[in-house]
């Protein structure tokens, strides 16, 4: 007792003063890079790039808002020292006098002679983002990287006259569909007595081998339109159920409610929830991404979540460059091939993450209460599952959820974090799915 008490006092030491300190240079710097970035953005492509630095009392911040209703207000109500003091407001000046005089035309032409200039450039990405083969392999297609796992054709009779279940999975922030095909799908079984399965593993818009266009806000909308446009219609699903972990949740809850009438059955796996309330989003961005420094995860996502241009800087320093990072990474553990979660962690963009971070993980907030509700009164059961010693979304969601949401049914997976509910028992967590789906029968496909 007496070493918990020392320990939880060490830990509030380290989140105190320091802390504060701490972020306050967070703030000092993410200013000057932003000054830095909005020059370089200008140099290397030839124009501004628009970020989210002004009070939204600034310019047209508060029209922004209410006539994007889908953006969340985390975007531009993040709390900077420096940015609500109004002491850097000249300095982010400084780019567009630089074009005046001719610094930036002077060193992109440096840069770029003119014989570089008549070969056309790939403009799918930005110039911090990386553009290797690999990562601008999307750019042939508008659709969503989808893996399907189905029973292999048979001629048996018996086979073609079952019951056809379609399960779509989404996955969680800075993941992809191998959070799954290389998980839960290895247990899955393609048909039972009475079905087959399809079951459909998409990367989200940004995320894995998913396009991720530069000119994107990722909001809510703009996912579940992805996986409307890429799994269910060109599939012709008239019924499905959709499974989902973390961040995905909120696209899963804001599918199903788009297509109440199609889907039978909901899974989340760590939901965030936050509730329908004033500012639920500015809430969801202090539970999150709280301001702490201990324990590193919690610092990292702080200073990733609150602080655009570190976050691109970090971004730059590890996506962009992620075939160094993996060279290295072999050279150190002696492998030849990487485990996915390493690899997929860098299949992103800064714009993709900073913005799904907000719109998606934070801006969902406020939408989550209606699409439960819908889902609810249309009859579709909702099953959702936790571990008590998650970090990530604390416990209390879920408690506050069933609170809600009384018919939603809830599970509790005793020793296991925001990574390990699944993997912790994932054969009882393929049977409970399976009995969901069988109980589930509303619709028929």
């Amino acid at each position: 007792m007496m070493a918990s008490t020392f320990q939880e006092n060490c830990i509030s030491v380290i989140n105190g003063a320091p802390s504060w300190a701490v972020f306050f240079l967070f703030d000092l710097l993410d200013n000057f890079l932003c000054i830095v970035f909005r020059f370089l953005d200008q140099v290397m492509e030839e124009k501004l790039e628009s970020c989210q630095c002004n009070n939204p009392q600034e310019t047209s911040g508060y029209e922004f808002l209410s006539d994007h209703q889908h953006l969340s207000e985390t975007l531009y109500r993040r709390r900077n020292i420096f940015r609500q003091a109004g002491f850097l407001r000249f300095a982010r000046k400084l780019p567009e006098i630089t074009k005046k005089i001719g610094i930036a035309t002077f060193l992109r032409n440096f840069l770029f002679p003119d014989k570089m200039k008549k070969v056309p450039r790939e403009v799918a990405n930005r110039w911090s983002d990386c553009g290797c083969k690999n990562c601008v392999s999307w750019t042939s297609t508008d659709q969503l990287n989808v893996i399907v796992k189905q029973p292999s054709v048979s001629s048996d009779l018996s086979m073609s006259n079952k019951l056809v279940e379609n399960v779509i999975f989404i996955h969680g922030f800075l993941a992809s569909s191998s959070y799954w095909t290389n998980t839960v799908f290895k247990y899955l079984p393609d048909t039972t007595e009475k079905t087959n399965y399809r079951f459909f593993a998409v990367d989200l818009l940004g995320f894995g081998d998913s396009p991720k266009p530069r000119d994107c806000r990722y909001s809510l909308q703009e996912h579940v339109e992805m996986i409307e446009k890429s799994v269910i219609l060109p599939n012709n699903l008239t019924s499905f159920h959709v499974v989902a972990h973390s961040m995905g949740c909120i696209v899963a809850v804001a599918l199903a409610a788009k297509f109440s009438g199609s889907v039978k059955s909901v899974a989340l796996v760590a939901p965030p929830y936050f509730g329908d309330k004033e500012g639920a989003s500015c809430d969801a961005l202090d539970v999150i991404a709280e301001k702490k420094l201990w324990p590193p995860t919690s610092f990292f996502s702080a200073m990733m979540a609150w602080y655009e241009h570190i976050a691109r800087g970090v971004c730059f320093v590890v996506c962009r460059h992620h075939r160094t990072w993996e060279k290295i990474i072999k050279i150190i553990t002696w492998r030849s091939k990487l485990p996915m979660a390493i690899t997929e962690l860098t299949k992103h963009t800064h714009q993709s993450s900073w913005h799904s971070m907000h719109n998606v993980l934070c801006g969902g907030a406020k939408f989550t209460d209606k699409h439960l509700e819908s889902l609810i009164n249309s009859g579709v059961k909702i099953s959702v599952v936790q571990g008590n010693k998650d970090a990530v979304v604390p416990i209390d969601c879920l408690w506050n959820m069933k609170a809600k949401f009384p018919a939603i049914q809830v599970e509790v997976i005793a020793g296991t974090d925001h990574s390990s509910v699944i993997m912790s028992r994932i054969e009882v967590f393929v049977t409970n799915l399976v009995k969901l789906w069988a109980s589930s029968g509303k619709k028929q496909n």
